[in-house]
This record gives C-alpha cells, structure tokens and sequence, in this order.
C-alpha cells in the first residue's frame, strides 16, 4: 500500500506504509480506512486460502516509513474509526460474525474490550460508520429483519445505544446529518424503503417521520448522504437508473436525473467526510467500461461526466429492455445487450444469466469477456428474476421459500419470451449462473432441458435439501429465511424437495454442462457439487446409450452428444477463463 506524500522540497515522494507480509499471511489487502486525522491506518489482510483476515493496524508518521505495524487483530470482518484511537470490529468465526469489540489505543498500550455479542445464530453482525463520522453503526441483520446499535464518536467509550429493537419482517439502516438520524426502513407502500427522519436523542420507531417515499413500481437501491442533500439510486420497472436528488431541509423538493440508457450499475466514489454537496460515481454495463460522472445539486447543470475519448471508440451495441410474461401473468424484466438488430437475431448465439435469490440484483458491471462475446455477435440476455432484488423487497419475498419456483418459472419464461421474439434458438442458447443462482439454472435443466445447448456453472449451490439438513454446515442456519427449514417444517421439506436440482435429476436429454467448483469452499459444500455430477453422469450414461442402441429419440441429432466436465479448482484460485464454441448444428 503505497502513499503519496510532499517531500521538504515540494516534490511528491510515494511512501510504501503497509506490505501484506507484515499480517504474516500470503494474502491481498482486502480493506483500508483511515483513523479522523489520518495518523493511523487499519487494513485487513486476507489469507488466499482461508475466509479470515487479520487487521494491521498502521502509525502513519509525516515523512517516516513505517517499518512494521502498531498491532494485528485476528479475524477481522469490519472495522471502523471512532476517533483516532479507538476502533470498533467484529471478528469472524467461519462464516458467522457475531461479536464486536472496541479497540482503545492508548500510552499504556491497546485495549480490547467486548461492547456487543449477538445470541441469535440467524443474525450477521458487522460495524460502520455515517458518511459524516458522527456514529459508528452495529448493524444486526437477518434474512428478514434487522437491528441498528449506535456509538456517538463524540463519547466512543460510552455504551451502544439501540436505535429501535429487532421486529419480525422490518429492515432498516442508519444515517446521520446535523444531529438527525435519517433511516433507511421498508415502511413505505408495499413494505418497500422509504427514508424516515427522527431526532438523534430520540431514535426509537415512534419517532420516526417519512420523509421520503418512490413512486409507483420505482425502488430504492442505494442511499448517498451529502452536507445538505439526499442522493437515491432508483430503479424503474424494467430496470432504467435514475438518481433521486433531495434537499434535507425541503425534502419535498425532488429532483430527478436520468441516467444513460446502457447504464445498468452504478459504484459511488466518496471519500472522506460529508464536507461538500458533491460526489462522483463509476456508470458501467456488462459490456461497457466503467465512466465516471460527478454530482452536484446545487449548479444549474448538477450531473457532468468526466471525458474519456477511449469510450467515445466503442463499436455502437444496442441495450433492450424487455418484459416476458410468466406463468401466473407477471412480468419478468429483461435486459438485453447486442450488436444487429432483434429482427436478425434469430442465428445469433445467446448466453442468457440468471441469479434470483437473497434479494440481490443480477451483477451487470462490466466483464471484459462479455463485450468480446458482444463484438463476436452473441446475445447476451439477463434475466431479472423473482427471489431478486431488482424490482424491490416484494420482488424478492415472492421467489424466496415456499415461492421459491417462481424463479424458475420466470427464467423458463424469459427465454422462450426471447425465441418468440425471433431472438436466438436452443440450439444456439447458453445459460450461465453462480452460487445460488445455479438452483434455478439446474431446476429449469431438470424440467426444460430442451431450451438449452449449454449451461456453465460456477461455485453452484445444487444439493438445497441435502444442504438445509445438515445444521454443522456454517451457512444452514443463517439460510433458513431464503429456503426454509426442512428439519422442522415438512412443508419446507416438500417444497425444496419439489425443485432442488439434484434430487430431481431424470432420464432425459440434458444440455452439455462445465462446472467449475472449488475445494474447500464452505460457502458451497464440494460434496453437493459431486453428488450432483454423480446423478448427472448417470442420467447422460442411461440417455447415450438409448440415443445409440434404440436411435428412438428425435431430440438426440446423431451430431449431438451431451457432455459434463466438472473443474475442481482451490479456492481463491485466479479464475479460468470459460468460454463455448458454437455447435454443428
């Protein structure tokens, strides 16, 4: 880690301050931050083959080297400054972090105390800190509720004071701005985020005012507080981005901003405190580079984008929004990137992707890969599913549980959607997922196989039942609000029964499979990963030799052999490069 320092003759001398090998582990920096006055620094370095990291804490001296750290914290997740000699942490366990302790620096030495330990397995415990460093945050956070703990950084050795306890079904987080709380909950219309306000001495639910709610079928995907502004991120029913301006003290007052039509993610850029009413943001797609763009309310012209000349040489792509409608008559979002037009589409290669679960939105930055696939003429189609994030809390509640089909349902439908539309055919169609999202690409195998050439899968969440069942895992309890409880609950049994890919594997023409796994993955248990490719072979075996003994099946061309290769790598290894050649067909 390097830092760019003025030397006694003015020049810039860049000063080396942290080396990964002074955590003792062969591992990548993972987290920086910088104590208020900048005198101290805290990193965490993760090992490349373990989930744990170790915090290195730093003294940055003006024009001294430092020539080894102040203090290492093991097992580390987050960390925030209070003040310049205390610091908050949580420290992980496996994959469970539920304790949190403040670290005091003083001439005496460092002092470690524990200020919070959560007691309920379900809940994930992790700190932060306002974008004006007034508070530091304990943020309690389950699949369906969550609970806010704050520490004045006025008074940090003082005792967290709850904002509002834990209910069933309310989410919230925490900002502050001139001695307001401005709170992030899904109390709106819907049960979806709207913004609150409520006096920092009183921070308990009663108190809190609306203060800001989205239209019809727009959500709120992110929040950014500025000195005298509120900045949302919305997302609009077939997945436009827009920035929602508002002043604080006339919230009434919206301003909004349309974003470029490829723009499909965004990553703010702040840094530092909340000392200005600007900020800059990274706008990127998955075929499209990442364009900064800067923010200010308060000029005539607010939005500006930072000229880049190389963007401007882009071979022109066309991105298309589209809405297919499932099964019981909702309509899907689609997102679709390509180079001719739809109507000649139809010979085109398509990789389709698909994730749907956790509330999380589809990742849509960019790939570098992805915009070679565009430039070679493929389709790249994404489908924003239920059990996401993209459409809003009730987006997610309706494909998660005993809901959970519906995801599949919806990406059965988004592809025939797209062959109707003259875009592509299964004879040229690709699916591609990762972790949780592979539940829904192995169940739409198991139950329309014949839409699909190829599917890839990465670190693939496949065994759900047997997974759920087995309480030793690190992730079965916490996971329960996303699948259910299939120990206690026969229901929840059923359900993940009726869809689990591999307990659902069948005698039928599969597509051709390439699943990367990795060995001691305890996110994603490798023995579920090989129980699935067991099953599977099987199921090819039994197809092939029917194919070639009785020639019976007319959905078996003679020039067409399906084919699984799975790739067992460790984990944190650099990723390989996957990639399909286009069949004889």
């Amino acid at each position: 880690l390097i830092r760019s320092m003025c030397s006694p003759l003015g020049e810039q001398d860049l000063v080396q301050v942290l080396r990964t090998d002074w955590a003792a582990v062969d591992g990548t920096i993972q987290k920086v931050r910088l104590s208020p006055t900048e005198s101290v620094l805290a990193a965490t370095v993760k090992n490349n083959h373990c989930e744990e990291a170790r915090c290195v804490l730093v003294q940055l001296e003006q024009l001294t080297i430092p020539q080894k750290p102040l203090l290492i914290l093991d097992k580390v997740f987050s960390f925030e400054w209070a003040t310049d000699d205390v610091l908050f942490y949580t420290t992980q366990e496996g994959l469970q972090c539920r304790h949190v302790f403040r670290l005091h620096l003083t001439d005496a030495g460092a002092q470690s105390m524990l200020v919070y330990k959560e007691k309920d397995p379900e809940f994930f415990v992790e700190v932060s800190r306002s974008k004006d460093h007034r508070i530091v945050t304990v943020n309690c956070s389950s699949k369906s509720s969550s609970e806010v703990w704050m520490i004045d950084s006025r008074s940090p050795l003082s005792h967290p004071t709850l904002v509002q306890p834990r209910q069933p079904g309310l989410l919230y987080h925490v900002e502050h701005s001139d001695s307001q709380l401005y709170i992030l909950a899904n109390t709106g219309p819907g049960h979806e985020y709207q913004l609150l306000r409520t006096p920092f001495t009183s921070p308990a639910m009663q108190h809190w005012e609306p203060t800001f709610s989205p239209g019809p079928g727009a959500v709120i995907k992110d929040m950014e507080m500025l000195q005298d502004h509120c900045v949302f991120t919305m997302r609009e029913p077939l997945g436009q981005l827009q920035l929602h301006t508002i002043p604080l003290k006339a919230p009434n007052h919206v301003t909004i901003l349309q974003l470029p039509s490829w723009a499909c993610a965004i990553e703010t850029q702040r840094f530092g405190m909340v000392d200005s009413d600007a900020f800059s943001f990274l706008l990127s797609s998955p075929v499209h580079p990442p364009v900064r763009y800067h923010l200010s309310p308060t000029r005539k012209q607010p939005l500006s984008q930072e000229d880049d000349l190389q963007h401007t040489l882009l071979p022109e792509y066309h991105t298309t929004r589209l809405q297919a409608p499932s099964q019981d008559g909702t309509m899907v979002p689609l997102t679709l990137f390509h180079m001719q037009p739809l109507p000649d589409m139809r010979e085109a290669p398509m990789l389709v992707h698909v994730y749907g679960a956790y509330g999380l939105d589809l990742n849509m930055g960019f790939c570098p890969e992805k915009r070679l696939l565009l430039d070679d003429n493929w389709v790249l189609a994404y489908c924003h599913v239920r059990g996401g994030g993209e459409c809003g809390l009730a987006w997610h509640s309706a494909g998660r549980l005993q809901f959970k089909k519906k995801g599949v349902e919806d990406l059965s439908a988004c592809i025939q959607t797209l062959f109707q539309s003259g875009v592509s055919r299964p004879t040229l169609t690709a699916l591609t997922a990762r972790s949780a999202g592979a539940v829904l690409a192995g169940a739409l195998c198991n139950k329309h196989p014949q839409l699909l050439r190829a599917v890839l899968l990465q670190a693939p969440f496949l065994d759900v039942l047997g997974t759920m069942q087995d309480p030793s895992l690190p992730l079965t309890i916490e996971e329960r609000g996303e699948w259910g409880d299939p120990l206690i609950d026969s229901q929840h049994r059923d359900n993940i029964a009726s869809y689990c890919p591999c307990h659902n594997i069948s005698t039928q023409l599969y597509p051709s499979m390439l699943i990367t796994a990795y060995s001691g993955d305890s996110r994603v248990p490798l023995s579920g990963v090989k129980n699935y490719v067991e099953r599977l072979s099987k199921a090819y075996d039994i197809v092939c030799t029917l194919c070639h003994s009785f020639k019976t099946y007319v959905s078996c061309p003679s020039s067409y052999s399906p084919h699984i290769e799975l790739k067992l790598q460790k984990l944190y290894a650099v990723l390989c490069k996957m990639f399909i050649q286009s069949a004889t067909v």
